[in-house]
C-alpha cells in the first residue's frame, strides 16, 4: 500500500516567511511530527543572499530599495538569486530512508526527472541536466537542491512562469558588461519560462496539480491535502524572530574590496573576446566570470557552462579548468581556442 504524505500550499509570502517555514516544517519532519511533505510555495519580490554572503559585496542595494525588492539571507548556502511571483517553487520534506538512497546525485536525478515529467504535460519536451536543472532544448527552465539535515530532506525546485531576467541581473552587484543589453539578451537565451514555450501561462492550479500527480506516480506514495500542524506553527514563528531582523540579514558583513567587480578584453585572431569578474580578493579565486564579445559558438550554451565550471576556480588553475572543460567536448568556434579565454580572464584580472 502506498505511503500517504502531506500536500500544502502556503501561497505568496515574504521572504523570511518562507524561510521561517523552511526551518519549521523540516525541524518537524526530522522529529517525526508531520508525514513526509510537498510544498508550494511563491515570493514577494526578494533579493536572497546565500548564507556566507555579505549584502555590499553581492546585490545592488540601491536597485533593490529603489524597486520594492525585499533583501534577505537564506539559511543554506549558495549564491545571491532573485525570486517573484513569475517563479513557482516546490519542496519536498523526506526522510532520508524514503528515496532508498542518501547519495545526493542519485536523489537529484530521481526528484528532477519527475518534475521534468511534470513540465512535459503541457506539451513541451522537458529533460533533466545533470546535477540539478531541468531543461527544454537545452535552456534551463527550473533548477533544484537538496540536503540533508540529520534524518531528513529538504529538496527543493523553482519552475520559470514567466521570469523577467534583467530585473534579477539588475539586483545583483555585477560588471557593467554583464549588464549591457547585448549580455542580457544572451542571458535570455540561456534560460526559458512556460510563457515563452506556451503562449500563455497555464492556471497555477493546473501546474501544481499536474506537478503533485507526478511526484505522486514517481515516488509511489498518495498525496493528502493538509495544513500546518499547530507545533509547526510554533516552530514558525521562533524562526521568524531570528530571520525577520536587519541582525539576521546583515550577520556576514565583508568589504567590496575584498571583492572587485573587473573587466578586461583579448584581441584574438578574429575578434574581441572580453571577459568580467567578480574576483575574491582574500581567496584569490573566481567568484563569477562572464564572457561576450565578437564569436561564434556551437553549442550555444558552451559559454555559459564554461562560466560555470569556473565559479569558484583558484586563479591559479584557471588554464587547466578551461582545458579540463574542453577535452573531449565536440565544439565549433572558428578562429577561438580554449587559451584565449584564459588570457581574456588574465586581462581582467590584471585590474584587481
Amino acid at each position: 500500500m502506498a505511503s500517504t504524505w502531506r500536500l500544502i500550499d502556503t501561497g505568496t509570502r515574504r521572504a523570511a516567511e518562507n524561510f521561517a517555514l523552511n526551518r519549521a516544517i523540516l525541524e518537524a519532519r526530522k522529529r517525526n511530527i508531520v508525514s513526509s511533505t510537498l510544498r508550494f510555495l511563491q515570493f514577494e519580490p526578494a533579493a536572497l543572499l546565500g548564507y556566507h554572503q555579505s549584502v555590499e559585496q553581492e546585490l545592488d542595494v540601491n536597485f533593490c530599495r529603489t524597486h520594492g525588492i525585499e533583501i534577505q539571507r537564506r539559511v543554506t548556502g549558495g549564491g545571491a538569486i532573485y525570486m517573484d511571483e513569475s517563479i513557482l517553487g516546490w519542496e519536498l520534506y523526506l526522510d532520508k530512508s524514503e528515496l532508498g538512497t542518501t547519495d545526493m546525485a542519485a536523489v537529484s536525478r530521481r526528484i528532477c526527472e519527475v518534475a521534468a515529467r511534470a513540465v512535459s504535460a503541457f506539451g513541451v519536451k522537458a529533460t533533466y541536466r545533470p546535477l540539478t536543472d531541468i531543461e527544454v532544448d537545452g535552456r534551463k527552465i527550473a533548477g533544484t537542491g537538496g540536503a540533508f539535515d540529520d534524518n531528513a530532506l529538504l529538496y527543493q525546485g523553482t519552475l520559470l512562469l514567466d521570469f523577467d531576467i534583467e530585473r534579477m541581473l539588475r539586483c545583483l552587484r555585477l560588471p557593467a558588461e554583464m549588464l549591457s543589453p547585448k549580455a542580457i539578451s544572451g542571458a535570455r537565451a540561456r534560460i526559458v519560462n512556460l510563457r515563452e514555450l506556451l503562449g500563455i501561462v497555464p492556471p497555477l492550479e493546473k501546474i501544481k496539480h499536474r506537478m503533485a500527480a507526478e511526484f505522486a506516480a514517481g515516488l509511489g506514495v498518495v498525496f493528502e491535502p493538509g495544513e500546518l500542524y499547530p507545533q509547526e506553527v510554533r516552530l514558525f514563528r521562533e524562526a521568524l524572530k531570528e530571520l525577520d531582523s536587519a541582525d539576521w540579514v546583515n550577520m556576514v558583513q565583508k568589504p567590496r574590496s575584498d571583492l572587485p567587480v573587473v573587466e578586461g578584453a583579448h584581441q584574438y585572431s578574429s575578434g574581441v573576446l572580453r571577459a568580467a569578474i567578480a574576483y575574491d580578493r582574500p581567496g584569490a579565486r573566481i567568484k563569477q566570470v562572464s564572457f561576450s564579445g565578437d564569436f561564434f559558438v556551437n553549442p550555444p550554451r558552451t559559454v555559459a557552462d564554461l562560466e560555470a565550471a569556473l565559479k569558484d576556480c583558484a586563479v591559479d588553475n584557471v588554464a587547466p579548468a578551461i582545458a579540463r572543460f574542453f577535452h573531449g567536448r565536440r565544439i565549433e568556434m572558428p578562429a577561438l581556442t580554449p587559451a584565449d579565454f584564459a588570457v581574456a580572464i588574465d586581462h581582467a584580472l590584471r585590474g584587481a
